[in-house]
């Protein structure tokens, strides 16, 4: 497991990243930037434009609005070049102008001059604040890779891990098979997002399996569009152990385990392998058992409860007989 987070985005990249989505053109002649973006946050500079800079805050991406250009335009041109002069007293990464709006005349120039990329998109300034925070915080949230198979088990995502050539792919396909969704086999990308664990499938492996014997099988061309899904919340890890007589196993599952991915715990179930067991089926219980557990309801806990309950009614009616001696 190598975790990773990234720390440099540069310009270049989130332009050719987000052109589509956000309808970029560039306003500039070149994209490339005194300093890349190093932080999953956003500014408005207007209380910069206005003199105020203790607050100013230039290692973010600069969004200029509507409030932003009316103000500079409120300004006679002296004036409104010096503002705009502050916004480059110190090194930024790129200026986006919202709203599809003209910015004013000595913007585009000073930038080019200062080399930052200036670029526009014709999204209205709130809603496009929102987008961009969010591919922000997708670009710069920890994440690491797994060796192992995800698949959504009647929607809870089940991350099997395990020494290789233990099974894991195989009980996927079985998985598949039985109407279930693979999210990614061999190599698991995770990214956390708050407290929440995302699985996804590696680029270039997406929906392939290796099942030794048979080699490399595409799972959608096989399983068809409903087998498959792009990405899922991981809430179990089934970790897959060869069974040792010698070991203790867990019989009651009183006592929850749980593993720390990213600075997340989720559950964790060990489960013994040997020639015969239908893994499938146990794993359709454990999804079944994490959401009654979701639902607050568990099992363990209910039958030892009625064990507890049963041991000390029994206790109660050899006592009373005991002392029946009519």
């Amino acid at each position: 497991m190598e975790d990773n987070l990234r720390y440099v985005y540069p310009v270049e990249q989130f332009f050719k990243e987000c052109r589509d989505e956000f309808r970029f053109e560039t306003l500039t002649p070149s994209l490339s930037s005194p300093i890349p973006i190093t932080v999953p946050d956003v500014h408005r500079p207007a209380f910069a434009l206005s003199g105020f800079m203790e607050f100013y805050l230039h290692e973010r991406i600069q969004v200029i609005g509507e409030t932003e250009i009316v103000y500079l335009r409120s300004l006679d041109p002296l004036r409104q070049r010096e503002a705009i002069q502050r916004l480059f007293t110190k090194p930024l990464c790129c200026i986006i102008v919202a709203k599809g709006l003209d910015p004013v005349p000595d913007l585009v120039p000073l930038a080019t001059e200062h080399g930052v990329p200036v670029l526009r998109t014709p999204i209205l300034t709130t809603p496009f604040l929102h987008m961009l925070a969010d591919h922000l915080e997708d670009v710069f949230a920890p994440r690491t890779t797994v060796h192992g198979s995800l698949v959504d088990v009647y929607g809870v995502g089940l991350l099997f891990s395990g020494q290789s050539g233990i099974g894991k792919s195989e009980i996927a396909l079985d998985l598949v098979e039985r109407g279930h969704r693979l999210v990614a086999d061999d190599v698991v990308e995770i990214i956390r997002r708050g407290d929440v664990l995302i699985g996804r499938g590696s680029e270039h492996l997406r929906h392939f399996m290796e099942i030794r014997g048979i080699g490399i099988i595409n799972v959608m061309d096989i399983f068809g569009i409903r087998s498959v899904r792009i990405q899922k919340r991981i809430e179990v890890e089934v970790r897959l152990e060869v069974w040792d007589p010698k070991k203790e196993w867990d019989r009651l599952g009183l006592d929850e385990k749980h593993v720390d991915m990213l600075g997340t715990k989720i559950r964790q179930v060990v489960i013994p392998i040997y020639p015969g067991k239908n893994i499938t089926v146990i794993a359709e219980s454990i999804s079944l058992n994490h959401m009654l557990k979701v639902y607050g309801i568990d099992a363990a806990k209910r039958f030892n409860t009625q064990l507890i309950d049963m041991m000390e009614s029994d206790r109660k009616t050899r006592r009373y007989l005991k002392y029946d001696t009519e």
